[in-house]
Parts: C-alpha cells; sequence; structure tokens
C-alpha cells in the first residue's frame, strides 16, 4: 500500500494546475473552485473525495436550504420539543420521563439500481439515525410507491423491495407497524421507497453527535470498510436518473441485518454505562461525514490517522475509504479514562472497535496515510458550509388548464347498480386495494409491545413493559394532490397524517418528513418544492406539531419525467393509556354508525377520477386545519372517554371505501342510510377532509352528540351495525356482501405476485 503514490497536502500545494476529476464527482466548476478558496490550494484527492460526497445535494441540502428554513422560523413553541432539526433525529417528550425519536429517510434510487439491497440498507440506515440519539430503535413504518401494476419494471422492483424492508426489520426484530403502498405512471423508473424508525429512551439519555474535548480519542466500530457503496446514496440521489448516469452508478450498499443487531445491543450497553461524549451513525458520505460533522459540532478539531480504518478490501484507497458507505458502522467520541471500559463492551459483543484519531481544538479535520498528511481542512466548511443555491422558481405554464379542467363533466354513477359497480372497482384499485400481501411480510408484533398495525389508521407501539404510555405514528403523502397544488397537497398529506394518529386516540406533537420531487435544476419543480414547504410549515405551524427533522430527496426523475410532488409526512402522537386506543374495525353489534365532519362535492386529484377515468386535474380537496384540530380533539376525548368503539378518518375513496375497510377489518356487516337530499354519489365518493366515521355504543349516545354539539363538531347518525348480516348496504341504493368486499380487496396484489 504504501508504494502507491498519495496525493498529499504538500504535493496538491506544489502542482496547483493539476486536472481533477470533479465533474465526475457531481461537482460545480464554481463549487471546485471555492473549494480551492477555502484551502488556499488545489485540494487533495482525499480533500477532493470528502468534499465531493459532503457538497452532494443528498447530504448538503444545497438546494433546498433556503426553504426548509420555515419550518424552524415557523415552528410551533411547545413543552414536548426536547431536540429539533439539526441532529440525526428529532425528540419529542412523552411524559413519565420517557422520550421518544423519530425520522423518515428516503433510499429512492438504490432501490431501483438494486431492490433488495437499496431496501434493507434504507431501513438500515434510518434504525441507526434513532440509534444514535441514544435510544432503543422499537419499530420501523415505510412510504413505498411504484410504477402501475403489471409492467415489467414493477415485477421486478416491488417484490425486491418489499422483501428488503422485511429481510432487514425482521431479521433486527422490530415490527413494523404500517404505512402506505400506492402506485402511478410517474413512479415508473423511480420507485420511492422512505423508511421510518422511532426510538425509545429516558430523557436524561440523549446523545448528540459531537466531538467534544481536545484529547479524546475518535473510535471506529462496526463492521468494516468495504468497497459496497462507494459514494453510494449520496451520488445516487443528487444527479438524475437517465440513461446517460445509469452507467456511473456507484455500487449499491450491501447489509447485514444480523450486525446491525448485535451493533445495537452494544451501543446500547455504552449507553447505559455512559462510555461516550458523542456518536454519529456511518450512513451516506461514510467516514467523511462521521468525521466532518462531529468535528464541526465539537471542539472544533480532529487528527485521524485513516491508514488504521480496518477495511474488508485491503486494495482500497483513501478516497475510496472517505467515500464508502458500508452499512453497520458507528463513530464515537470517547473519553481516554473511559476508553478502555468502550472496548471491552465491544469486545463482549464480539464487535471491531479501533482508536482511528484525537479530538483536537485546531479548528482543522487532519488525516494521514501511513504518516503522510492527505486532509487538513475546517470540517465546518465540508459539514455546514457547502454551496446554497436559491434556484430559479417558476409556476409551469400549464398550471392554471391543468387545475381549471376540473373533471365536473367526467360521467357519474347515479343508479344503485352504478354505484355498487363503482365502489367495487376502486376497492379493488391497486391504490385502495389491501396491502396484506405486503404487510404480511413484516413481523408486525414482534417484542410484544405493538399495540395497533396495518391496516389501522396508525400503528402504535407501548414504550416499555413497564408501562401502559405509548406512541402512535401514521405516514402518509399524495402525488395528485400535490400535483394540481403543491401548498394545498403538502397540507393534505400533513392533515391525514395527522387525522390517523387522532383516530388511534393519541395527541399529535410532531412531525417528520421525506421531500420527494424531481430535479432542481428545473424552475418547475422548485415551484413545486418551494410551495410544498410552505404550505407543511404553515401546516405545523396551524396545528401546533413542529418538524423535528426528516430528508429532502431531489432528482426523482427519468429522463425529462419528474415524479409527482410527493411530500411524505410522518406524524407522531403521544397516548398516556394504550388500552383506551381506538381500532378502525367495527366489532360491536347494534353500535350507531356516526359520521362526523362536513362533505362536500370535492372530486380534483380523487381515486374516482384516477381509477375509473385515468383522470388527474381541478382542485384538490379544501384545507381547514382548525376543522382538523376540531376533530381531533374530538376523536382523542372520544377514545380516553369510552364513546365509541371504533374510529376511522376519511380520505381517498371518501366514505365508500372507510366503510368498506371498517367491515373487512371488523368482520361486520352495516347498515346504512345516507343523509336525506344528499347526492348519493357525492356522499359515498367524495374525498373532502376533516371527516372521520365511528361507532358508537348505544349507552353511550348521549354523551357523545353533546360532546359534538358542545364543540360545534358537525354530525350524523347514518347507520347501524350489524354482525351477524355478513354485507354492507346503503339502503335504497345497493347491498355488498362481505365476502364479494373481501374479494375484491384482498385478491389485487396476490393476482400479480402470487
Amino acid at each position: 500500500m504504501t508504494a502507491v503514490a498519495v496525493d498529499t497536502v504538500a504535493r496538491a500545494a506544489a502542482t496547483p494546475e493539476q486536472p481533477q476529476p470533479y465533474a465526475e464527482l457531481g461537482l460545480a466548476e464554481i463549487e471546485y473552485r471555492r473549494i480551492a478558496e477555502i484551502l488556499g490550494r488545489r485540494p487533495t484527492s482525499a480533500e477532493l473525495a470528502i468534499y465531493s460526497v459532503m457538497w452532494s445535494e443528498h447530504c448538503s441540502y444545497k438546494s433546498s436550504k433556503i426553504h426548509l428554513r420555515q419550518f424552524g422560523e415557523k415552528a410551533p413553541q411547545t413543552d414536548t420539543l426536547l431536540v429539533g432539526m439539526g441532529e440525526n433525529a428529532g425528540v419529542v417528550d412523552a411524559g413519565d420521563g420517557w422520550a421518544v425519536t423519530f425520522k423518515i429517510e428516503s433510499h429512492n434510487h438504490p432501490s431501483y439500481v438494486e431492490p433488495y439491497q437499496g431496501a434493507a440498507t434504507g431501513v438500515g440506515g434510518i434504525v441507526r439515525d434513532i440509534l444514535t440519539m441514544g435510544a432503543r430503535p422499537v419499530a420501523v413504518m415505510d412510504s413505498l410507491r411504484f410504477g402501475p401494476l403489471g409492467l415489467p419494471d414493477t415485477d421486478r422492483v416491488l417484490p425486491g423491495v418489499v422483501a428488503g424492508v422485511g429481510g432487514y426489520g425482521n431479521c433486527l426484530g422490530l415490527p413494523n407497524i404500517g404505512g402506505e403502498t400506492a402506485f402511478h405512471e410517474s413512479y415508473l423508473g423511480n420507485p420511492l421507497v422512505n423508511a421510518l424508525c422511532v426510538g425509545v429512551m429516558r430523557t436524561d439519555g440523549i446523545k448528540l453527535a459531537r466531538a467534544d474535548g481536545p484529547g479524546n480519542k475518535v473510535v471506529l466500530f462496526g463492521a468494516r470498510t468495504g468497497g459496497d457503496g462507494i459514494g453510494g446514496a449520496s451520488v445516487l440521489a443528487s444527479a438524475s436518473f437517465d440513461q446517460e448516469h445509469q452507467k456511473k452508478r456507484p455500487s449499491v450498499q450491501v447489509g447485514d441485518p444480523f450486525a446491525e443487531k448485535v451493533l445495537i445491543e452494544c451501543c446500547l450497553e455504552i449507553f447505559a454505562a455512559d462510555l461516550v461524549v458523542g456518536i454519529q451513525d456511518l450512513g451516506a458520505a461514510g467516514i467523511s461525514c462521521a468525521t466532518t460533522e462531529l468535528a464541526a459540532a465539537g471542539t472544533g478539531g480532529m487528527d485521524v490517522e485513516l491508514d488504521l480504518v480496518p477495511l474488508r478490501d485491503p486494495t482500497l484507497v483513501p478516497e475510496e475509504i472517505l467515500m464508502s458507505e458500508s452499512q453497520e458502522r458507528m463513530m464515537a467520541v470517547v473519553a481516554p479514562d473511559r476508553l478502555d471500559d468502550f472496548l471491552n463492551v465491544c469486545a463482549k459483543w464480539d464487535v471491531l472497535a479501533t482508536v482511528i484519531g484525537t479530538v483536537t481544538d485546531s479548528g482543522r479535520l487532519r488525516m494521514t496515510w501511513h504518516g503522510e498528511q492527505i486532509v487538513d481542512l475546517p470540517p465546518r466548511t465540508a459539514a455546514h458550509e457547502g454551496p446554497v443555491y436559491d434556484r430559479p422558481i417558476e409556476r409551469p405554464y400549464d398550471q392554471d388548464v391543468f387545475v381549471e379542467h376540473d373533471g365536473r363533466t367526467l360521467p357519474r354513477p347515479r343508479t344503485g347498480d352504478e354505484l355498487r359497480a363503482t365502489l367495487l372497482r376502486l376497492t379493488s384499485s391497486p391504490n385502495l386495494a389491501s396491502k396484506s400481501w405486503v404487510t404480511d411480510q413484516y413481523d408486525r408484533y414482534v417484542q410484544g409491545n405493538t399495540v395497533l398495525a396495518a391496516p389501522e389508521d396508525a400503528g402504535m407501539i407501548r414504550l416499555d413493559e413497564s408501562t401502559v404510555r405509548g406512541v402512535a405514528l401514521s405516514v402518509d403523502g399524495n402525488g395528485r394532490y400535490t400535483n394540481l397544488d403543491p401548498y394545498v397537497g403538502a397540507q393534505l398529506a400533513l392533515a391525514e397524517a395527522y387525522r390517523n394518529v387522532a383516530a388511534a386516540g393519541a395527541r399529535p406533537v410532531a412531525v417528520t418528513n421525506c421531500l420527494n420531487f424531481g430535479s432542481p435544476e428545473d424552475p418547475g419543480v422548485m415551484w413545486q418544492f418551494a410551495e410544498a414547504v410552505r404550505g407543511l410549515a404553515d401546516g405545523c405551524q396551524i396545528l401546533r406539531t413542529p418538524v423535528t427533522g426528516g430528508n429532502v430527496s431531489f432528482y426523482n426523475q427519468t429522463g425529462n419525467l419528474p415524479i409527482l410532488p410527493t411530500p411524505v409526512v410522518g406524524v407522531l402522537g403521544v397516548i398516556d393509556d394504550v388500552t383506551r386506543r381506538t381500532a378502525q374495525g367495527f366489532r360491536t353489534d347494534g353500535a350507531l354508525v356516526y359520521l362526523l365532519g362536513e362533505t362536500e362535492d370535492e372530486f380534483g386529484g380523487s381515486e374516482w377520477a384516477y381509477t375509473v377515468h385515468g383522470f388527474i386535474g381541478g382542485r384538490p380537496p379544501t384545507v381547514d386545519l382548525a376543522r382538523e384540530r376540531l376533530l381531533a380533539d374530538v376523536l382523542i376525548n372520544c377514545s380516553r372517554d369510552g364513546l365509541v368503539d371504533s374510529a376511522h378518518d376519511l380520505s381517498e375513496g371518501g366514505l365508500a371505501q372507510a366503510l368498506v375497510e371498517c367491515c373487512l377489518r371488523g368482520d361486520a356487516g352495516a347498515r346504512i342510510v345516507l343523509p336525506e337530499g344528499a347526492d348519493p354519489f357525492v356522499a359515498l365518493f367524495s374525498e373532502s377532509t376533516a371527516r372521520a366515521v365511528v361507532t358508537v355504543p348505544r349507552t353511550e349516545e348521549v354523551r357523545f352528540t353533546d360532546m359534538c354539539t358542545a364543540r360545534r363538531m358537525p354530525f350524523a347518525r347514518i347507520g347501524v351495525v350489524d354482525l351477524l348480516d355478513g354485507r354492507l348496504e346503503v339502503q335504497g341504493l345497493f347491498s355488498i356482501s362481505l365476502r364479494e368486499l373481501r374479494r375484491a380487496s384482498a385478491s389485487t396484489l396476490p393476482r400479480r405476485f402470487g
């Protein structure tokens, strides 16, 4: 190895004109010149590797920073937020000394290149983000989007992604408690794989990613560094996804969930003994990211002997070691007097641990390779002071035409037979059909603390065996709505996730998001992005749910065709007693079915228009966040006081789809009478927001209606549960047996994938 010519700092200073492959590494010429200005010379090849991954779109947020600041500027002041944006994950107070951390991130492009490993390492990466905060990971969720069913590309990608999500999570012993799976032609060739993890800790156990204390040791522990994933996520997520760039794609990371499971237990023992000053996982940008971010957030300096990094492939050169995104690795800052204890815990768990550096107060990140200096840079310039672009923004010229063609002339079903056929068609559509083919591959109940899991509105986890306190989570997004109005579409995603959590009986307290868009170099895409961020920030302010962190995923497009703009929003809620939660299925014979909220003629971007007519146009449903807060308050209080025995929010597919899901979930029939004078089609299929369907025991009807009246919550009794009837009947219009509904809902994915 020492015989290989190394590009040292001294050599870089002496050869200023030496050409370097900055463009191939994704750097613009102006960015390369700025690096040279920072250093006062050309960068060494190792320094160029660091800047190229740290200044990539994926790591630096250079096209989104100026917009994302709104999440901080408009953040509501709450007592529950313990750690906000800027760390690996946000942390909220869950009460009684418990804290919860959660975050969602994307692994879109790697999952197209290698579906199984791309999805699996997406799960592994988000789990380590949660672990880094000092928490035990307790559950995962996923938000998946694919091209249309029946196409070869979907047939290749979907089974591999689902197997990767399930395989990694199941091997870790983490329950997958929910999520979503959706289909649209824009995701053909560019699937979305967004993974969420939630972890639990005591409030005094929070860990931060910073290298404080000159003289403290920098320890790399976990798996050895290999050639897999060199520049993987950081490069794949920072360029257009077309045929030309396919040739340049680096290898996708390869995950080992069993190694990660051991690493988790090792870290938790280290945390319990308070053996670290700071800690960071190695995800995108690998050692480049861990060293620069730890140094930048701490005392300010770090000296690293890069040749001490344990390798799987001894032929790797410094640049490859720095850019490798090999999985299951962590970096810790440890005081010298605790180092032996730290290394002993690692040895107990058979986790490889190597001291590779020392914290300094020099304000420089310096690295050597067999005694020769190859890196000498100010770490903040790589970690936090990368380029910031105010990209051109332009509302697409055809946006108004797109919206004004609202589809009101589309033929609507009128007779009972037509309404019945429409219901069956929607129920069996890929977006609304049962996703049990997907979720049955996930272990939803391992560890024994799962309270609610898919297909419930929200997943719910008890924090620990010693308490009945818990948290509920939901992830939601709708690219059709956002395509029609990005500001409103982002708020609709927020509102649905918020409503789902409240329907389960939990109080929403915080938000994470994964913002999936096309190329930021397209002014139309940037208009979509800017409007979505503005809408989400405004919505979180009104709902008093601060954004604690998340992820931006740009360049989601094939050639010039971007995906539908897809902000995915995760909402976390806290529930004091999980035994008081509310499930979605009808379960009590004779219980009264009530509809909460008001229904308008709103079909812009609806599932009906898309599935039946292949049409996306018009204005999405109106957002009323004040009404959403009111509905949530009613649902939470009803759950706590035992006034309802089921609750289900209304969203895609409207009341009809909600009734189908409630009947099938509880294996119970229902007789429904639509409000007098209502248009049956609008009443059944409108996607108006701030609505839910609940069942009320007859003994609680007066208390329930009094609560709604006192809060000025619109309500209407629309039916009754009939456990023995075995059918969903909309009186005067149609009747469908549960067997027929289940066959329509459950057969769509198995018919394609077996």
